[in-house]
Order: C-alpha cells, then sequence, then structure tokens
C-alpha cells in the first residue's frame, strides 16, 4: 500500500514542471484510466450481528465521455478490492483476526461532473453518478473455520465526489479524484451487509 501511494505522489510530481506551460483542455469526446487506494468503512454483516473490518485495498478503472465545458457526461468501470482485517462478534464482544477473504466490487456507473473552469489550468470539479455493482465475498474463514462462503451478488450504487483537472496541454490533463462510493444491500448465502468506501485516485485524460 504504501509502494502504490508513493507511486502515486510521484506520478504527480512528474507533471508539476508541466503546468505552468499547459492551456485548459478542449470540449468533446475523451477517454480516462486511474488508479487509487480504497478505504472501506467498517461494515453489519446483518444475520450474526456481526462488525467486518477491512483493510485498506487498491481501486483501479477507466471511463469514457463526453466534455461539454461547464459539463461532463460519462460511463465508468471501476474495480475495488478490500481485504478482510478482523470480524467481531457484538454478542460476546470477541474479535477474529488472521483472517483470509475479503470483498471485490465491479461498478458500471453513469457520472455527471460540473467543471469550475478557470483561465489557467487547474479546472476543480464536483458531482456523482449511478449505476450497479457486482459484489463478490469470496470465502472467508480463519484456523478454526469458515465465516461467510464465497457468493455474488448485484446491487444498486451511487457515488458523489470532486477533483481537480490539471491540464498538461489542450489534450491530456491529470486528474485528482476523491470519490464516496456506497452499495445498496448485498444478500450473500451467509451475511448480509452494504459496501461502503472512500476513495483516491490518480489518473489521465485523453480528449480527441
Amino acid at each position: 500500500m504504501k509502494k502504490l501511494i508513493l507511486t502515486l505522489f510521484a506520478l504527480a510530481m512528474l507533471a508539476a514542471p508541466a503546468v505552468s506551460s499547459a492551456s485548459p483542455n478542449r470540449v468533446g469526446p475523451y477517454i480516462s484510466g486511474f488508479i487509487g487506494v480504497t478505504i472501506p468503512a467498517d461494515a453489519d454483516a446483518g444475520f450474526f450481528n456481526e462488525e467486518i473490518e477491512f483493510d485498506p485495498g487498491f481501486n483501479v478503472g477507466g471511463t469514457a465521455g463526453m466534455d461539454y465545458g461547464a459539463l461532463r457526461v460519462e460511463g465508468e468501470i471501476s474495480y475495488k478490492e478490500a481485504d478482510v482485517d478482523s470480524i467481531t462478534d457484538r454478542g460476546t464482544g470477541e474479535t477474529f483476526r488472521g483472517i483470509e477473504g475479503g470483498i471485490e466490487a465491479t461498478a458500471f456507473m453513469l457520472n455527471l461532473f460540473v467543471d469550475l473552469h478557470s483561465p489557467g489550468p487547474l479546472t476543480p470539479y464536483f458531482g456523482g453518478g449511478v449505476g450497479f455493482a457486482a459484489l463478490h465475498q469470496s470465502e472467508t474463514f480463519d484456523d478454526l473455520g469458515t465465516f461467510y462462503a464465497s457468493d455474488d451478488e448485484m446491487v444498486f450504487a451511487y457515488q458523489a465526489g470532486a477533483g481537480l483537472e490539471i491540464a498538461l496541454n489542450r489534450q491530456v490533463s491529470l486528474d485528482l479524484a476523491y470519490r464516496y462510493f456506497r452499495t445498496s444491500e448485498a444478500t450473500f448465502t451467509d451475511s448480509e451487509m452494504e459496501f461502503e468506501s472512500h476513495n483516491a485516485t490518480v489518473g489521465l485524460r485523453l480528449k480527441y
């Protein structure tokens, strides 16, 4: 995880010299790719009154959209993965660690963003999106036995966030972003839970 954060920071620093001479991006179609970290919130497992705590994971994805100037509309596909750190039985207060297993979320979103243009290369933006997510709960177990069986579920998803577009030239820009992501409740074989996470990413956006 530390290596990933350092890589994201290095990419941002490498782009800095180009910013001073760049001009704002033009309107039109675009594609982008991004990578970053996802920090899941604790989840209530539902059936057995258990609380699941996750380790930070990674987040990768891409978009294709249309920039209309003040507004952007895009489709997004992203993949998030987080391993279970601990499971706490709220009834007994016992906490189990050393657990194998986790949650994977493949999300398909339709996003709308508002761009706050300025004369320079920096464009703050905010917005959000709705869609659906394919959640995969891998088999979750420790040395004593299995907590949850492997299962899959498709659920409603939404996100909201903001970011900063940094134009490197008229076609390419760096995108620093934050997204709050959440799904509706998924019913797996041995549990019910929502997947909720905070996500920080860095990406590149290419205009046609």
